[in-house]
C-alpha cells in the first residue's frame, strides 16, 4: 500500500473551523457494509438514537484536554553579546507529562529559549527551562497539583488543531467547545472530536434505551497531527499515547460481546485503545502506552462499529477507517461526503460506520 492511496481532494471551505450549535445538529453519515455501491445515509447526529440499539455498548474516550498553548516572556539573567535581550515573547505548546513531574513543550521560537532560563505565563505561572534536545523544550513548573491545575486553565488556551489554528486563533469558546461533557482525566493535548457531538440529554436518551455505556482513558497526543512522510504506509512508526482500559471496562466490554450485543467505539482514539487492549485475541485490562497502527489488513479483535469524524488525507486516521470498511469503501464514502458538503476535521460531521458483519 502506498501512500498515495489515501489521498483525496478536499476543498478548504469544507474545513469546519467552529462547531455546530447545538451540538447534535452536526451532520451524520451512516455507511453499512463494506462493499462499494452499499447503501448511504445523510442524517444528523440526533438521529443517532435510532441507530443504536438495546444491547449496543459505546465505548468513550473520557480524556480531558488541557489548555495546553501559553503565551509566555523569555526572561534572561545575562544580556551577553549576540544572545539577544533579556527579555523575550515565546509560544509554548505543551506535549506531555514526565515522570519526573517535568513537561515535554514545543517552543516557537525556539532559538530564542536556552537551557536554564525561566519563561512567564502569568503572575501564578512560570517555568525553568531544564533542557533543550530534539527541537523539544522539558519544562518544570513552578507550581504541581491543583494549583498548577488552576493556574494552567487561567494563562492557557486550548491546543486548537493546526488546520483550525492556521485559520483563526483559539478563544475562550474553545474551551467549551473543544471539550467533552464527559470529560475527566486531563492529559489531552487533542480532543477525542467525535464525542464532541455528544450532550448530556443525548446521553440520557441512549440509556434510556438500553445503550450502554463504558469509559476508557486515552491521552490524544500533539503526534496524532503528525504527517505520514514515507512510501510504503506498513513502513510508517506510530506515536505512542498513555492509555487505561480498566478492569471494569474490560469486563463491561467482554460481557456485551458475550452477549452477542455490539461494541461501538466513539472515535479513533477509543477504538485504538481497546484493540491495543484486545492484543491476546480477547479484551483485557491495559494501562501503559501504545503505538497501534491499524490500516488495511488489520484483524479487528472487539470493535464492531466506529463513530467518527472525518479526516485528513494522507492521515492514519483515514487507514484506520479504510481498514474498518475496506479502501474503496471509505474512497466511495468520502466522495459522498464532499459532494454533500459535509464538514470535515475536528470541529466538523460525524460518520457511523458499521461493517457487513454487524449491521
Amino acid at each position: 500500500m502506498q501512500l498515495s492511496d489515501f489521498d483525496f481532494d478536499l476543498p478548504e471551505g469544507l474545513i469546519a473551523v467552529r462547531p455546530a450549535v447545538p451540538r447534535e445538529s452536526a451532520q451524520l453519515l451512516v455507511a453499512r457494509g463494506g462493499s462499494v455501491g452499499a447503501g448511504i445515509e445523510d442524517l444528523h447526529v440526533a438521529d443517532l438514537i435510532d441507530q443504536f440499539h438495546a444491547g449496543d455498548r459505546l465505548v468513550l474516550n473520557n480524556t480531558k484536554v488541557i489548555p495546553a498553548r501559553l503565551s509566555g516572556a523569555r526572561h534572561r539573567a545575562t544580556t551577553d553579546a549576540g544572545s539577544g535581550a533579556g527579555v523575550a515573547k515565546v509560544e509554548v505548546t505543551l506535549l506531555e507529562p514526565a515522570a519526573d513531574g517535568t513537561w515535554m513543550a514545543l517552543a516557537k521560537p525556539l532559538r530564542k529559549v536556552k537551557a536554564g532560563e525561566e519563561i512567564v505565563f502569568s503572575e501564578a505561572l512560570s517555568a525553568r527551562v531544564e533542557e533543550i534536545a530534539e527541537g523539544q523544550l522539558r519544562l518544570r513548573f513552578n507550581c504541581t497539583g491543583d494549583d498548577f491545575d488552576a493556574a494552567l486553565n487561567a494563562a492557557g488556551a486550548m491546543p486548537l488543531p493546526p488546520y483550525i489554528a492556521a485559520l483563526r486563533a483559539p478563544d475562550e469558546a474553545d474551551k467549551t467547545d473543544y471539550q467533552t461533557v464527559f470529560a475527566r482525566h486531563s492529559g489531552a493535548v487533542a480532543a477525542p472530536t467525535a464525542s464532541l457531538h455528544f450532550t448530556r440529554p443525548m446521553l440520557e436518551a441512549l440509556a434510556a434505551k438500553g445503550v450502554a455505556f463504558t469509559e476508557v482513558t486515552l491521552h490524544v497526543g500533539a503526534g496524532t497531527f503528525l504527517p505520514v512522510k514515507v512510501d510504503d504506509v506498513a513502513t510508517h512508526k506510530m506515536h505512542a499515547e498513555w492509555g487505561e482500559v480498566s478492569d471494569q471496562a474490560a469486563a463491561e466490554i467482554a460481557a456485551t460481546k458475550a452477549a452477542g450485543g455490539r461494541v461501538i467505539a466513539v472515535g479513533t482514539t477509543a477504538l485504538r485503545l481497546i484493540e491495543s487492549a484486545s492484543a491476546s485475541g480477547q479484551i483485557a485490562p491495559f494501562r501503559g502506552t501504545t503505538e497501534i497502527f491499524i490500516y488495511p489488513g488489520y484483524r479487528f479483535r472487539v470493535t464492531d462499529a466506529l463513530m467518527t469524524n472525518f479526516h485528513l488525507p494522507k492521515s492514519t486516521l483515514l487507514m484506520l477507517v479504510s481498514a474498518l470498511m475496506g479502501a474503496d469503501r471509505i474512497r466511495e464514502i468520502y466522495a459522498h461526503a464532499v459532494a454533500k458538503g459535509y464538514r470535515f476535521f475536528s470541529y466538523g460531521d460525524a460518520s457511523l460506520l458499521i461493517p457487513e458483519s454487524r449491521n
